[in-house]
């Protein structure tokens, strides 16, 4: 059955039952519906509003320019889109993607260039976690096309392709409106594109378009529809024949879950699988939070050297491993130190199964090849019961002594205590990548990190991305100084849209995760007062609350004050900790990751 992309109700807004999207979340601030006017609404702009919150898209984040600003007219006048202005173009890119992960599509909007070529990097890390993010860019006029004429907001040279030619190797698809008669079809198979890929698109609209009206873009336009994959039925049924054939002969398989399990949409599939084989489940580090860790056999994260407590001894010690949607890059195999082999291995992508040394299986669906072998598998839970007999229960940190300096366990120890099925935890590259990873996450609690782009500052645009579209969570963002001092300036846009997430601030003094791969002065930063600077942002305007802790006498009351008379405002914690104090993983993790990257150059 098609996947529909709905079109408007009578009242512009769209319908709850989206089945691409989600209902419309609440706004940053009121917008009054536009009177339904044929002529004003017919535009290349309304158009383009209508098209995304078709896509599901309710909240689009923007910076303004001389070339974008007639488009952001027409998109503040569509009812059911809300216009978030964020304070540079490189938040506004994060915060499409921190959206698209709770939503399933973001979208952005800046101006040509100097607003394109700033937004690139936060488009780049949503292309490589396979995010759907549109991303529209206010271009020249479009009389100035092909005139050899040189504009501001470029290099001074009179040609306008340098931003396209910069995008095309970052989204998936790349769409230049510079005339009216085929608009309405570039700007369709831009946005099907963007989700039937799960990659980000570039849209550019020339500047004196999105005003002007055109029969193409009718009050109602024609609903366009996505077509479903369909995995080859001989290929479906080959790769799972020879998959048990593995299977049959292992005496303790594991599974383990892979980051492509978002885009592949298999999250049910991958649970239905773990269910009838009875095989112990872990997850990589990046697909924390894809996979229930509630499972009857869930084991942990597997990260080779650095894996949850037991978890490596199991995978690594069977003798056949499926796994779904993996990425092995230097990052998740601990500079390349994984102990897996080949001929044991079932290899699951989105669309195609690989198995042992034998044949790779193409066009066949990670859905469709994990429900298949779930229907075949036979029970075996010979390695589950192993990790049982191995299993030795979690130490509790040490207890502080009075007034004593907090340590980053006892943090987290109480982070722990806050996580519930109406939260949501955003790691930011550094070590929250390995406290975080340690979090139990009960059922419904959401999870997101960027492991694979792994861009310092990332979590305070995607913080406020995903906190708007997950309106029934409380997110909880675990972010260094180092990390926050390159995007701090969103947390007033936070703050603006009445967000009510809590920022832990760890204060360290620099950027751990660099110190330990290789130390220099470089990694240490200018220490900043980062209470009073939220408190600057703040200005007694909405609602902020902060506090800066030194010991867990001191975090106790903040977190007792954040969840209680201040549970409904943005609450900025500063949490003071120890340069040298790090997790343990994040210190075996920094020395084989700083061994990959000293290898000495072959012999040539």
């Amino acid at each position: 059955m098609d996947i529909k992309i709905n079109s408007t109700n009578g009242n512009g807004k769209a319908p709850t039952n989206s089945t691409v999207g989600h209902p419309p979340t609440v706004p940053c601030h009121p917008i009054s519906p536009a009177p339904l006017t044929s002529a004003s609404e017919a535009t290349l702009g309304r158009h383009v509003a209508r098209r995304l919150v078709q896509a599901g898209v309710n909240d689009v984040f923007s910076v303004p320019g001389d070339f974008n600003l007639t488009l952001l007219d027409h998109l503040l006048a569509e009812p059911g889109l809300n216009l978030i202005g964020c304070c540079n173009e490189l938040n506004a890119g994060y915060a499409a993607d921190g959206y698209a992960r709770a939503r399933g599509v973001g979208a952005c909007v800046v101006t040509f260039t100097v607003g394109g070529l700033s937004v690139l990097n936060a488009i780049a890390g949503a292309y490589s976690e396979n995010l759907p993010v549109i991303c529209i860019v206010g271009g020249p006029n479009s009389n100035d096309y092909g005139t050899n004429r040189i504009l501001h907001h470029t290099i001074g040279l009179p040609d306008f392709s340098q931003e396209l030619r910069c995008f095309q190797t970052i989204t998936c698809y790349q769409a230049v409106v510079n005339n009216l008669e085929d608009a309405h079809e570039q700007i369709d198979t831009a946005i099907s594109t963007a989700l039937k890929e799960s990659k980000p698109v570039y849209i550019s609209i020339s500047c004196n378009l999105p005003a002007i009206p055109h029969p193409t873009f009718s009050r109602e336009p024609v609903p366009f529809s996505l077509n479903p994959k369909v995995s080859n039925q001989r290929g479906l049924e080959a790769a799972v024949e020879a998959t048990l054939t593995i299977l049959s002969k292992a005496v303790k398989p594991v599974m383990v879950g892979g980051p492509k399990i978002r885009v592949a949409k298999a999250k049910s599939a991958f649970v239905e699988l773990a269910g009838t084989s009875g095989y112990p489940v872990a997850v990589m580090p990046s697909a924390k939070g894809l996979v229930p860790e509630n499972l009857p056999h869930f084991i942990g994260t597997y990260w080779g050297a650095v894996s949850t407590a037991f978890c490596a001894e199991i995978v690594e010690s069977a003798d056949a491993y499926i796994f779904a949607g993996p990425i092995f890059n230097d990052y998740s195999s601990v500079g390349y130190s994984l102990l897996l082999k080949k001929e044991k291995a079932i290899i699951v992508e989105p669309d195609r199964v690989i198995v042992a040394n034998g044949p790779a299986f193409g066009c066949v669906y990670m859905k469709d090849f994990l429900q298949a072998l779930a229907k075949r598998i036979k029970k075996n839970t010979t390695a589950y019961e192993n990790y049982r007999r191995i299993f030795v229960p979690h130490g509790q940190p040490l207890e502080s002594a009075p007034k004593e300096p907090l340590r980053v366990n006892i943090l987290f120890k109480h982070i722990q205590n806050l996580l519930s099925g109406n939260t949501a935890v955003i790691a930011e590259t550094g070590d929250s990548w390995f406290n975080c990873q340690k979090l139990k996450l009960p059922e419904g609690c959401g999870y997101e990190f960027q492991m694979q782009y792994g861009s310092i500052g990332w979590s305070v645009g995607a913080t406020l991305g995903y906190a708007q579209a997950a309106t029934d969570k409380r997110v909880i963002a675990c972010i260094g100084d180092g990390s926050f001092q390159v995007t701090a300036q969103d947390v007033s846009t936070m703050i603006r849209c009445g967000q009510n997430t809590i920022i832990f601030l760890i204060n360290n003094g620099g950027y751990t995760i660099e110190v330990e791969i290789h130390d220099g002065p470089y990694n240490v930063i200018k220490n900043w007062n980062y209470t009073g600077l939220v408190d600057a942002i703040h200005n007694d305007e909405g609602n902020c609350w902060t506090a800066k802790v030194t010991c867990e006498e001191e975090l106790k009351d903040a977190i007792e004050t954040a969840t209680g008379p201040k549970h409904d405002c943005l609450c900025f914690i500063e949490v003071i900790v120890h340069k040298d104090d790090t997790s343990k993983e994040l210190l075996e993790w920094g020395s084989r990751v700083s061994a990959a990257n000293s290898r000495l150059p072959n012999p040539q």
